[in-house]
């Protein structure tokens, strides 16, 4: 029993190395992507907000799928049961419900979430890191515009801290917290897993198979993302603020093993080679990831850090969904009224301009340059608040 407490403590009482987890997340990201699509938040996030303002009567939408169908959606929903199943199984389940200022926060944050997904056709997962991985230049503009929004909200909540410290100022009330002298949570965690791996069979069942295969592949990303704190808003935040590069190095590897993937499926026709390739290189991609990363940096979490911290019990990240549904859905079609939608850029398909060679060494310098500016940072602490 006592190996097997080891090993168990292996898991669930330590964090998991944050680059061996970016390596796990770019690897079943490949994996999704030749089963079906790349991984993004925004997309079924936008899907909850569609439901929400149909459901009060603003938005007339005949066509629109269900949450527990539309495959998006499902990636969200298995990422939020792998977190929630990660955190009861390691003890770190609670109901965190922060002061009313972080809330408001949360919810500010949330919304800029939403309309920056949807000016840069998707998150800082689906625009971003999945969109360079599929070699297109929009996902290398919203890198800028999240670098330049990230350092913008920073500066933010330095001068608040500064000037307006009551803001977020209290105590947070946490609830249905655990104790090492209690076992209940981590048999809640074995039966959430149980019901994800459940839940396919039960699709296939009345003939959706695939869309319980989204659920699994979401489990899978939350789960990985609970027990390491990987954090693409941590990556593009903490060079600036702390100092700390761990995770911009980590999401550096993750880019370029997962552009390896998708590079070798499209090279080789398994997937068409336009797929993922966003016409947004331009204002939508630069003024996108700007507001996005300064929600990002008010919320706390990005696309998919919002929505695996919800599985934790995180309040101010609920709040953030719920806005961050809401404005990505009200974004979206102010955006098709207005046919500003057609003009967010261009779509650009990096080999096609620099030929496979030229873009893949493209996309692996940018990241080598990130990561070690990050280092570099790291140990001058010439860019970082402290400094």
């Amino acid at each position: 029993m006592r190996i097997f407490r080891e090993q168990y403590d292996a898991l669930f009482a330590r964090p998991w190395p944050v680059v061996g987890a970016a390596v796990l997340i770019a690897v079943t990201n490949v994996f999704l992507f030749a089963f079906d699509r790349p991984f993004t938040a925004s997309d079924g996030v936008r899907n909850w907000g569609d439901w929400m303002l149909t459901g009060a009567g603003v938005l007339s939408r005949p066509d629109l799928i269900a949450p527990w169908l539309y495959s998006g959606s499902m990636l969200n929903l298995g990422v939020i049961a792998g977190a929630l199943a990660a955190a009861l199984l390691s003890r770190e389940f609670a109901i965190r419900v922060p002061v009313r200022g972080e809330l408001v926060k949360g919810a500010l944050g949330g919304a800029m979430l939403g309309i920056g997904a949807m000016l840069a056709l998707g998150c800082n997962i689906g625009g971003f890191f999945s969109a360079v991985s599929a070699l297109s230049l929009s996902g290398l503009g919203m890198m800028l515009g999240l670098l330049a929004g990230a350092i913008v909200g920073l500066r933010y909540l330095v001068w608040e801290l500064h000037r307006h410290p009551a803001w977020s100022a209290g105590r947070s009330v946490v609830f249905l917290a655990s104790t090492r002298r209690t076992a209940t949570q981590p048999w809640l965690g074995v039966l959430v897993v149980a019901l994800v791996l459940v839940l396919p069979f039960v699709y296939a069942q009345v003939g959706h198979g695939p869309r319980g295969l989204f659920l699994v592949f979401g489990a899978v990303f939350g789960f990985i993302f609970q027990r390491s704190r990987l954090c693409l808003v941590r990556a593009f935040r903490e060079p600036f603020m702390t100092g700390d590069g761990e995770h911009t190095r980590a999401s550096a590897i993750a880019v370029v093993v997962a552009m390896l993937g998708f590079a070798i499926l499209k090279f080789t026709d398994l997937k068409d080679r336009g797929e993922w390739v966003f016409p947004a290189a331009g204002a939508g991609a630069l003024l996108g990831g700007l507001i996005f990363g300064i929600g990002m940096v008010l919320a706390g979490g990005c696309g998919s850090g919002s929505i695996w911290r919800v599985g934790e019990g995180q309040m101010k990240l609920v709040a953030a969904v719920v806005t961050f549904a809401l404005g990505a859905s009200l974004t979206r079609i102010a955006l098709t009224a207005t046919g500003l939608q057609q003009k967010l850029g261009v779509a650009v398909f990096l080999p096609a301009w620099l030929g496979w060679a030229g873009a893949i060494f493209l996309v692996i310098g940018v990241m080598a340059a990130w990561a070690a500016f990050a280092t570099w940072n790291e140990a001058t602490e010439r860019f970082s608040l402290g400094s």
